[in-house]
């Protein structure tokens, strides 16, 4: 009989034809594997050095031009032209141009991230779709290459963390806070190589845009991914995407083997603010509270999704931003429906201006780069210094913080209004 597995040990399992248990390594199957305009030169580069002539499946490979788009300098469209070139040339089945949104997002709308499946992106945050329980880890641009060629790599099989999170979220305070909480708690490296497994109320309770919110994080722990078992909302969102299924849901075992367990409990949980110059240097908002700010960024792979823009939008109907406030879509759907629903018009009325989707400010590679001394507050899910302009300062926030704290000029407790 098979021993009780957690979900990983069961992705990999069926990936590897095997029975894969946590610190073994595997030679296992790639389902799909991503890469944006940031990460494909690099990864075409290794491709063509190994003189492989064909990609392994021409269905399996995801190419999203989204980190400098519109392209910012000429080296950039240079770069871009290369890839679009190559693409056509494999023959790629899902190559997505500039404004079609971040990568992760497009990934989740498209459906190329199902439970029970293993994908690779040759992008850090790619462990948003452990949200959809898939087994989504980033890579580097060499191993992405490899799978480009051969469809497989070798992985060492993660021990597993068990987080359950309970408890209803008080007024104001959101998925993001409850990352932001857990990174505080975790630390940098707390859970490194590690897979963290999602539980309790509170995640089940939260929308599939939340939960992806709180796994687009996990790295932030140094975890290669943050899986959420698949329920029903689930499949209700693959479905309104007009994604068909098709791949086997997974799920741990009742006595599954955790490396270690930890709970947490949000009814009093207050706003987070991670502050310069490291995603774990968390406090409680009060801490920071009245910190003058020059810009507010709201958007990326962590918060650019329609619920995003819209609890913004209710915040800032009818009033104007004192400061700079820049927001980005996280996909050309979620821009549309925004549009349609007025949410844009709202942001744009209170004084932010509103940019293609795409990453843009969260990397400082345009639309919102900051000057010498300037602070922003930042939706986004890192605030190294000079992410976003080698003299800037970045506190990173929900929504909602984002929100009100853009029209005070200064961090605010959004609890307040």
């Amino acid at each position: 009989m098979r021993t009780p597995a957690t979900i990983s040990e069961k992705i990999f399992s069926r990936a590897s034809r095997g029975d894969a248990t946590a610190n073994e390594f595997v030679l296992a199957n790639i389902d799909m594997a991503m890469v944006h305009d940031g990460t494909s030169v690099l990864a075409v580069e290794a491709f063509e050095q190994m003189g492989v002539k064909k990609v392994w499946d021409c269905n399996k490979i995801v190419v999203i031009f989204d980190h400098i788009t519109p392209a910012s300098t000429e080296i950039a469209a240079t770069l871009q032209a290369k890839i679009r070139t190559w693409s056509n040339e494999q023959g790629l089945s899902n190559f997505f141009d500039i404004g079609e949104g971040v990568c992760h997002q497009v990934m989740a709308e498209m459906g190329f991230a199902l439970p029970g499946t293993l994908v690779v992106g040759a992008d850090s945050h790619s462990c948003t779709y452990g949200a959809f329980g898939a087994f989504a880890t980033g890579v580097g641009a060499t191993d992405i290459a490899e799978a480009f060629a051969a469809g497989r790599l070798w992985f060492k099989v993660p021990e597993t963390i068990k987080v359950t999170v309970n408890g209803k979220l008080p007024y104001m305070v959101t998925s993001k806070d409850v990352i932001l909480a857990l990174v505080g708690m975790f630390g940098a490296d707390g859970a490194t190589y590690k897979t963290l497994e999602f539980y309790g109320d509170t995640i089940s309770d939260m929308s599939i845009a939340s939960r992806m919110t709180v796994s687009n994080m996990a790295v932030e722990m140094g975890a290669k991914t943050g899986i959420m078992p698949p329920d029903k909302k689930t499949f209700d969102f693959l479905k309104e995407n007009g994604v068909t299924l098709r791949s086997e849901p997974v799920y741990a075992d009742d006595d599954a083997s955790y490396v270690d367990k930890f709970t947490l409990y949000v009814d009093d949980l207050s706003p987070q603010i991670a502050c310069p110059h490291e995603v774990d240097n968390v406090v409680d908002i009060k801490r920071v509270e009245g910190t003058e700010i020059n810009q507010v960024f709201l958007g990326s792979c962590t918060n650019g999704r329609y619920e995003d823009l819209s609890v913004a939008a209710d915040i800032l109907d009818g009033k104007k931003v004192s400061v700079r406030m820049i927001v980005v879509p996280a996909s050309r759907n979620i821009l549309l429906k925004a549009v349609d629903t007025g949410i844009i018009s709202k942001l744009i009325k209170a004084g932010a201006t509103v940019c293609s989707p795409g990453c843009g400010p969260c990397l400082g590679a345009h639309n919102g780069v900051l000057g010498e001394g300037e602070v922003c507050l930042s939706t986004a899910n890192r605030n190294f210094k000079g992410r976003m302009g080698s003299g800037g300062t970045i506190y990173l926030g929900s929504p909602t913080t984002a929100a009100v704290s853009a029209l005070n000029g200064e961090i605010v407790d959004p609890r307040s209004i």
